[in-house]
């Protein structure tokens, strides 16, 4: 009985004795980290987050993931709860990304800051600072392939119906031609090889008509310099063009002075004779009509009105 009981007591010593060494061991290593509340409400997918994931930020642990559920007020968006540091500068530009750790598929909240130097996010557990969610790496390559993969799919389709059978004659009637093209292409150097052996000929002509023509470029070069000289000699001060122009100035004076005292004597001896001719005239016109009055003088001269003699016509 008596070594029933030791080693009864025994028993219970070891085992109080390892409940107080793990009492003793997790008051030990208990979290003293003070944190904070903060919450991100999203609608997209979170695949891999799970609660306890790690909070980072910038890639420096600052917190947990407390608890991931559905908002009980709008359908579909789902609340993760964090809790993090007080030293962490979560602020009101600060923002949440997933995270994935190496090739396991582990997800992990990602913070990360737009600007440094914005004011801090104010929190407590009754009015939770709220962090946005943007879509990750995985999300953006998912949407980005989505968008390829329907590119993708448009081109193929833009292929197929390019390379139909209608299309597939066309581009080999367009081949067909394209070598038609080049043959005759080809057969244009024999049919140029006469015109090219003619052009040393031909330079060589053209040489000649460049020789002459710089001949009669010196021959009107010299024929404008003796034009040019003689124009000199016919405009000099004793040259033919200004005695030419004295002597029309000497004319133009010897017909102003002809004009100003001859004409007007040859004018007054011109009316002078129109006058005797005219008393000429009447003279041999009375004797033609009365031949006798030369031997015996022209009849008398009736008398006019108001004049001795005078007697009134009677009708």
């Amino acid at each position: 009985m008596e070594n029933r009981s030791y080693a009864l007591m025994t028993g219970v010593f070891t085992i109080a004795l390892l409940v107080a060494t793990v009492l003793a061991g997790l008051w030990l290593n208990r979290d003293k980290t003070e944190r904070s509340p903060y919450e991100i409400v999203t609608t997209q997918s979170i695949p891999g987050l799970n609660p306890q994931a790690t909070v980072r930020y910038r890639g420096l642990e600052v917190g947990r993931v407390e608890e991931i559920v559905f908002d009980p007020k709008v359908t579909g968006q789902i609340m993760i709860r964090l809790s993090v540091e007080d030293g962490a500068p979560i602020t009101t530009t600060t923002f949440a990304s997933l995270g994935y750790q190496g090739v396991t598929g582990i997800a992990f909240i990602q913070l990360d800051d737009d600007r440094t130097g914005s004011p801090l996010l104010k929190t407590d557990p009754e009015h939770i600072g709220r962090i946005p969610l943007r879509p990750g790496l995985l999300d953006q390559l998912e949407k980005r392939g989505v968008a390829i993969l329907d590119r993708t799919e448009q081109i193929t389709t833009r292929i197929n119906n390019l390379m139909s059978d209608e299309n597939q004659k066309t581009i080999i009637g367009a081949f067909d031609n394209i070598s038609k093209a080049a043959e005759a292409y080809g057969k244009i150097p024999e049919r140029l090889g006469p015109t090219i052996d003619r052009l040393p000929a031909l330079a060589g002509k053209i040489d000649k008509s460049l020789t002459s023509f710089d001949t009669f470029a010196s021959s009107a070069t010299t024929t404008v310099r003796n034009y040019d000289r003689l124009a000199t000699g016919l405009q000099a001060p004793d040259g033919p063009i200004n005695r030419l122009n004295e002597a029309i100035g000497s004319l133009q004076g010897v017909t102003s002075d002809l004009e100003a005292e001859t004409l007007p004597h040859l004018v007054r001896m011109t009316d002078e004779a129109r006058t005797a001719l005219r008393s000429v005239r009447r003279t041999s016109d009375a004797i033609g009509d009365r031949p006798q009055s030369i031997l015996f003088g022209g009849p008398n001269t009736q008398p006019g009105p108001g004049e001795p003699g005078f007697v009134a016509p009677t009708k």
